[in-house]
Order: C-alpha cells, then structure tokens, then sequence
C-alpha cells in the first residue's frame, strides 16, 4: 500500500509540472478548428503534445548581438581633430607671428569696405565710456585694426577657443587686485596665450616675464619648476605689478608701456617728449617694439569685443576651466606616469600643467605642487593615490639602473622634426616617454623647431608606427597561465586591478610590451605562467 501511494505522488507531481510548464503556452485542438486561434502573421512553434492537444507558443526571435568592439571604437574624423588640437595647443607659430606684427607694426591705410571709418569711431568711443584705457580713434589704430580684421581673421578665431579656458581664471586674478578686467587682452599680445611660450630676450609665460622680475613677484624658476609658465600665479604675479605701475604712472596705457620696455623707458620718452604723459605722444621716443604695443593692445580688445559682429565663430573650448581640478602631490610624480595612471593624453596633462618643464612634478619639503587634471578623474586618481604612489615609486627605483645598461649604442637613432610634430606625438611614434626625450636631448620645454635633431633611444629600434602597444616577443599561444583579451577603453591600470596582486609593471613585464595605449583585441598575460 505504501508503494502504490508513493508512485500515486510522484504520478500527480509529474503531471503538474508538465502543466505548469504549458501554462503560457496557447492551447490548440488537432481539429482544424484550432487554427482560429492564431494571430495572422505570427510566427508559431509546437512547445508540447498533451493528451491530443498541441501547445504552441508564439516564436521569439534572438536578439541580434551587438560588437562592442567595434561599436566603441573611435571616429577616425574626431580622431584626427583632437590630434589637430593638440599640436594648436602646443605649436609656437601664433605667438612668433604675434610677435613679429607687434614688433614691426605698419600703419599705412587698409582698404576693408566692411568697416567705415565712421562706425568704426563709432565703436571705439562706446568702448571708451567702459573701460578706462583711453580707446580714441586715430588713422594708426584704424590701420592695425582693419589689417588684423583682413589678414588674421583665422588666428584671431583660434585664441578666441583657447580665450574661453583662460580668461574666467584671469578675471578672477585681475579683480582680486582691482586692475581693469579688459587686461586680460593683453596675454594675447604678449604670448598668444601660450604658457610656455619665450621670446628672444628670454621673457617666458603668459605674461612674458623676465626671469628676475618673475623672481621679484614670487615666481620659483628651478630645474623642474617655471612659474612664470603656471597661468593662475604668473597672472596673479603679473596683476601685483600692473597695480604697482599704475600707482606710480597714475595712467593704464603708461603702465601698459612700462610693462612690456620697463618704466625707465617710459621716463625717458616722457623726458624727450618734452614733458607729455598720453602714449601717442611719447610713442615715437619707445624702443620700437612698445611703440606697437599699445595699438596691438586696443586693436586685439576691440576685435574681441565686436567679435560677432565681423562674424568670428565662436568655437566651444576642448577645457573649461571649472572642468578641472588640483591636487596637492605626496611624492616625485612624472605627467608620463599619471597618463598611464589615468588613462588621460598626455598632451592634455602637459597642456594643464604646463609650469613643469620636464614633465616631472617634484617633491620639495616645506613647499606645494599641485597637479590639475579634468574632474572626470580627480576622484578616480584620489581614491587610489597609494597604488598611483607605489607605481610611481617602482619606476623611478627602476630607472636608477646604470644608463648604459638601459641604452645600448645600436638602437640609438636620430630624429628629424617635422611640421605638426610634438613631443607625445614623437614619443608614441618611438614607444618611449616624453620626459626621456627631453632628458637624451638636454630640452627644459616642450618646444621644437621643424629640421631639429633629436636623439632618440627606442623600445621599438624600427619605431613604433601608432598609437596602439607593441607586443615584441612573448606569444600567448601555448601560455597556459591566466590571460585577458583587451577590451575598448581598457588601459594597463584598470586591467591589472581586475587581477588581484597584478601592477602594471607585472602586466609590462610578462608580455615584453611598450607604450600605454591598448588596441582592443589584443590578449595579455596576466600571471607569471
């Protein structure tokens, strides 16, 4: 009795299952008047036969399957625009042109018909009554403004980008010493807005500072570190001693002349003026170069000023300045080790950092080097500072290996500069590190001239073509330890936290690769064997 009960149970189990199982499925009788039942132009397959009933459940079609691959690749277009905007953030050539035109001002008559003299008096006189430079029409500035309206339309719209990262951050440094916010047209005419920028007599920054001057208001200038290129101090730097020419000229054009020859230049114009204090009175007694100076000046704030209606194209920033974000460093930091790090060019960290002259961010007792970096990553490089140290630490205790031990005379070659390089740009190409070409080379910038000779000891002897890593000898085909297969958006830092106890030394050093940029696709070595 016991049996037959326990095959009774397992009878009336197995029939609810089997009925549980059809319950979304729709019921069809095998007479043909179970048809009414389908919906027309569904798609139907048998699910179960029960009893002489057919089940049939509506058919699902698979979901297509998406290549995240290649779904996240890049756009070769944009590719190539943000390589076009990093070498205009790193190319000389505005600020040489800058600063030939203002040293070599021409003031014959410009014909451009779509400025009248009188619209253009006009203009100048409303930009008179805001601002207390003295903004007054005359046939020489008429000339400089109407030439630049002509010939630098196009250069004109690429500082009026690179104006909307810099300018909020020069404003703020001008209004905390009171000095007139329209000074800030006047990092145009010294630098083109380029922090590294150097002139002939050896003035640096945006605000062109000599290095003894740079000294006088604050500016450290060592091996490793010129603050005249660090754009918040050289302004806040540049704005003391504005205030300071204006208190003892009591006139912003004559501070403006004393700024860019020195105020005893200025004396001494006033003296063979005989006695005049308005600059277009003393200008033909300035050295030549300021002579320009102050019409390059109100030329520049008035294009700016009118830039809409000449119809300049306002181009959105790559930065804005509220987009990024400082940190205080604990340790010697190379800008090459913190792009690895983070996962960020390192053309944006150079551009961002540009007061660091060999890339390297040092560590000194008693005083504070910041690090700015876009705020995406701020919290990403914080929250892992003491692994970013540890890997920081590891390679310079690496690199303190004898240098011929590390350079061997037969992979040594010598690079031509040509037009649109730079140096991450050269760097990639070769697979090694910008901080170790300006090393080889002796450089203490990142400025090049096209034809110059750089001396360069590769990973890659043939060079590295692209920007994707090269793997040289170890082959994963008969590696039977662990493996991972490089994904979009992968960088050696993320990789190596997914293993645990694996840096991204280790992942270097199992698969005898160079540079930091992954190519999706490729498999790695992620244990010793």
């Amino acid at each position: 009795m016991r049996k037959f009960k326990t095959y009774s149970i397992l009878l009336y189990a197995s029939c609810c299952a089997v009925f549980s199982y059809a319950q979304d499925a729709t019921h069809i009788k095998t007479e043909g008047a179970s048809e009414s039942k389908l919906v027309a132009g569904e798609n139907y397959v048998t699910d179960t036969i029960i009893a002489g009933e057919t089940l049939v459940k509506k058919q699902i079609e698979p979901v297509v399957p998406i290549d995240l691959k290649k779904a996240l690749e890049d756009h070769q277009f944009a590719s190539e625009i943000d390589e076009k905007w990093m070498e205009e953030l790193y190319s000389n050539s505005l600020f040489d042109t800058i600063y030939r035109e203002v040293s070599d001002l021409k003031y014959d008559a410009v014909y451009y018909p779509e400025l009248s003299t009188d619209t253009l008096k006009a203009r100048l006189e409303r930009l008179n009554a805001k601002t207390p430079f003295n903004v007054e029409y005359n046939p020489q500035l008429e000339s400089v403004i109407k030439g630049w309206l002509k010939r630098r339309h196009h250069s004109m719209e690429r500082l009026m980008g690179l104006s909307k990262y810099y300018f909020p951050m020069f404003e703020r440094e001008l209004d905390n010493y009171n000095i007139p916010l329209e000074m800030k047209y006047l990092a145009i005419v010294e630098s083109a807005l380029k922090p590294r920028a150097k002139s002939r007599v050896g003035a640096t920054g945006l605000w062109q500072f000599m290095f003894a001057t740079g000294k006088q208001y604050g500016l450290d200038v060592s091996s490793y570190v010129d603050e005249r290129s660090d754009p918040i101090k050289s302004t806040e730097a540049a704005a003391k001693y504005l205030a300071k020419l204006y208190e003892i000229f009591g006139d912003w054009d004559l501070a403006l002349a004393a700024y860019n020859s020195g105020p005893g230049n200025v004396g001494k114009a006033i003296r063979r003026s005989g006695g005049y204090r308005n600059y277009w009175n003393i200008r033909p007694n300035l050295p030549r170069e300021t002579a320009g100076y102050v019409p390059a000046f109100l030329a520049t704030m008035y294009i700016f000023e009118y830039a809409e209606a000449h119809g300049f194209v306002q181009h959105k920033p790559e930065f804005n300045y509220v987009e990024t974000d400082t940190i205080h460093v604990k340790q010697m930091i190379t800008l090459d080790q913190v792009s690895e790090f983070t996962n960020v060019n390192i053309e944006t960290l150079q551009f961002l950092n540009p007061s660091y002259k060999l890339d390297i961010i040092p560590y000194i007792k008693g005083k504070t080097y910041t690090l700015r970096l876009p705020r995406e990553v701020v919290g990403t490089f914080v929250n892992n500072e003491a692994e970013m140290y540890a890997f920081a630490k590891a390679e310079f205790d690496k690199r303190e290996k004898p240098l011929p031990q590390l350079l061997q005379a037969e992979t040594k070659t010598r690079y031509s500069v040509r037009p649109g390089d730079y140096l991450g740009k050269i760097a990639r190409k070769f697979g090694v590190r910008v901080s170790q070409i300006k090393q080889w080379n002796g450089l203490r910038s990142n400025n090049l001239n096209v034809g110059q000779r750089l001396t360069i000891y590769p990973r890659n002897p043939s060079g590295v073509t692209n920007n994707a890593i090269k793997v040289n000898t170890k082959s994963t085909a008969n590696f039977t330890g662990k493996t991972y297969t490089v994904e979009s958006g992968d960088s050696l830092w993320s990789i190596s936290q997914k293993f645990s106890g694996v840096s991204v030394e280790n992942i270097k050093e199992w698969n005898d690769i160079s540079g930091t940029n992954l190519k999706p696709g490729m498999t790695l070595r992620v244990s010793k064997g």
